[in-house]
């Protein structure tokens, strides 16, 4: 019996094994703290699980969808505004629950068609492409050219590839993790990492206190202006998180669906979406690579993903990890997001082609090309103080050319 529950909580730990790497990647991108993002990250999962019944094994953890708009929001209305409107995206969650009671899962693909969701996807990957260069051409995200730092991006990227295409079983979902890792100990042997924050931090602390003294967490704000400019990003993720309720659905063998019912699914996801912004840690979504993990142990019970929920919860009050976490050098990091964000902009790509879009069609290449353009071009439209721009624009732009541009008899 002791084995039994031994086995089970092994499973469960591998779990956020598997998460952990883009989990943390996230905030150490846009400059949150990586331990509040690992107590976000749990403390999502077990909401969502609640607002499901306990029904579906996912779990959720930092959305890469929103690092452009953090980046950006953090410049421009500090951190305290930035969660604010980030707790705010929270409720474009609850409106697509209410839509999808009201009138079935079938409306989300008559308002937001794989013609618009593919290009927003692929400009959520393109728009971020230059932060990946700079960062592994430079140690401080400049992008002033050093030999050194991009050979350590270099082999980051190599090991993250190798890891995807030649990793046997769960070590081909650990990709980023990888990556860090061996980049890491390059960087080491380079002798390019300071230890200086982890000789400085404590085994325990509590997260927020060392986020307030770091500057990366403030009391949230909700600011108009940021509400309107990150909101709307979450459009896409909304899509992201019905792809991978389908994936989930698939894998176990189960009509998630139906039973709990999207519309609980994406009530799941956006309550946990807004505690963690409120929170300190970047909005959540499903994680695709626990999906896969899922389906390739077998591991249906949502206790594991309770498990992996509560451990990383747990590791969030480890001072040292957040320090560690916070020595990953910026090419190491960089090296990873030129493979990351390119997969994103492929999914994209791959959404037109798996919905066999045809692109000789005026129709499909005009809100293909005017999404692209709006949302690599980073576009904005401003109204007094408020100003929609970005990822948020692109898809609001697309969801309107797709409901006035008349579709072909």
């Amino acid at each position: 019996m002791e084995e039994s529950k031994l086995k089970t909580v092994i499973i469960g730990v591998q779990m956020l094994f598997v998460a952990f790497g883009a989990l943390v990647l996230v905030p150490l991108l846009t400059g949150m703290d990586p331990s509040l993002a690992l107590f976000t990250a749990g403390a999502g999962t077990l909401i969502y699980q609640v607002v499901t019944k306990r029904m579906v094994p996912v779990f959720l953890a930092s959305s890469f969808a929103f690092i452009a708009p953090i980046q950006f929001g953090i410049k421009q209305f500090g951190i305290g505004a930035t969660l604010g409107g980030l707790a705010s995206a929270g409720l474009v969650y609850i409106i697509f629950a209410i839509i999808v009671k009201a009138g079935g899962v079938e409306i989300i693909d008559r308002y937001i068609p794989a013609v618009v969701t593919g290009p927003v996807i692929m400009v959520i990957g393109l728009n971020l492409a230059p932060v990946a260069v700079n960062m592994a051409k430079s140690f401080d995200g400049s992008g002033n050219y050093d030999g050194k730092a991009m050979i350590i991006a270099m082999i980051s990227l190599a090991t993250a590839i190798i890891t995807v295409m030649f990793g046997k079983k769960l070590l081909s979902l650990i990709p980023i993790l990888m990556g860090v890792i061996v980049g890491y100990i390059v960087s080491l042997a380079a002798g390019v990492v300071n230890f200086q924050p982890i000789k400085d931090a404590a085994w325990f602390s509590i997260p927020w206190v060392e986020a307030v003294k770091h500057g990366t967490y403030a009391f949230p704000v909700f600011d108009i202006a940021a509400i309107l400019y990150i909101m709307p990003v979450a459009i896409a993720p909304v899509i992201e998180h019905v792809g991978g309720i389908l994936a989930i659905s698939n894998v176990a063998g189960k009509n998630f669906i139906k039973e709990p019912g999207l519309h609980r699914s994406l009530i799941g996801d956006g309550l946990a979406t807004s505690f963690a912004s409120l929170c300190g840690g970047p909005p959540n979504t499903t994680y695709a690579e626990v999906t896969g993990a899922v389906a390739l142990t077998k591991a249906y019970r949502v206790v594991y993903m309770t498990i992996a929920a509560c451990t990383a919860i747990i590791l969030a009050f480890v001072g040292k990890l957040g320090a560690v976490l916070k020595t990953i050098p910026v090419p190491v990091m960089g090296g990873i997001m030129i493979l990351l964000f390119g997969m994103i902009a492929a999914i994209g790509i791959g959404t037109i082609v798996r919905e066999r879009l045809d692109m000789s069609k005026a129709r499909n290449l005009i809100i293909v090309s005017v999404v692209l353009v709006v949302g690599i071009g980073n576009m904005s439209i401003t109204f007094g103080s408020v100003t929609l721009g970005g990822i948020g624009l692109s898809g609001i732009v697309g969801i309107l050319l797709n409901l006035v541009i008349p579709r072909d008899k």
